[in-house]
């Protein structure tokens, strides 16, 4: 996908602050500093559009990039950051479970995971937690150039089979170093910005049928 004009829209930390439009959002959810905003910027091929953090933790707010004026991605609060005070982790939470059970507009959600470690049980609360918001979501595996491109296609499958042994839901590599897999996440992406707009549009005509029908 050829992306022209890409921006940093709000940092939001309470619904209020939203976009307030019916863009599809697509949420990046993931551990602190496993690569969020490195995906950002790989995707609209930007360097530093997304801000990057040696220091794990630092998004306690959702970010909003606007891309083209066609939708959204959307960065949440990392988790499983230790240094996070109870009361923050706490605030984090709520923030989040707002957000994703709430919120119309998103279309998918993409689950990032370490591609060299096995998930950990934080990461494995969180995907049950964002299954249970039953929305559409991919597993992406990053930091993919840090192992033997050989060994890429194992080690995504062997996540797979630790968050999703029944192996329903997409998983795919991926890497800001090698970006011959952007070209397979934008498919998806594409596949399901596309699906939310058909939703859209049967619930439009739905609600002008029930006012033809009402008013004939």
């Amino acid at each position: 996908m050829l992306i022209k004009n890409p921006k940093f829209e709000v940092s939001a930390v309470s619904p209020k602050q939203y976009p307030n439009n019916n863009l599809p959002e697509i949420v990046l959810v993931g551990k602190s500093n496993v690569g969020k905003s490195s995906f950002v910027n790989t995707m609209i091929n930007r360097k530093k559009l997304a801000r990057t953090s040696s220091e794990p933790g630092k998004t306690r707010q959702l970010n909003f990039y606007n891309i083209d004026d066609k939708f959204y991605f959307v960065d949440l609060p990392g988790y499983g950051y230790s240094k996070m005070s109870k009361k923050e982790q706490e605030q984090v939470g709520h923030f989040i479970e707002e957000y994703l059970f709430n919120r119309k507009q998103i279309a998918l959600i993409i689950f990032l995971v370490d591609i060299r470690h096995k998930p950990t049980e934080n990461d494995k609360l969180m995907y049950n937690y964002v299954i249970s918001a039953k929305l559409p979501f991919i597993i992406l595996t990053n930091k993919a150039d840090k192992i033997a491109i050989t060994k890429v296609e194992g080690a995504c499958k062997e996540i797979q089979n630790e968050l999703n042994p029944i192996g329903d839901a997409v998983c795919m590599p991926f890497s800001s170093e090698r970006k011959i897999y952007s070209e397979n996440v934008w498919k998806e992406i594409e596949h399901f910005i596309n699906a939310l707009y058909f939703l859209i549009f049967h619930h439009y005509l739905n609600v002008l049928y029930l006012h033809l029908v009402y008013y004939i």
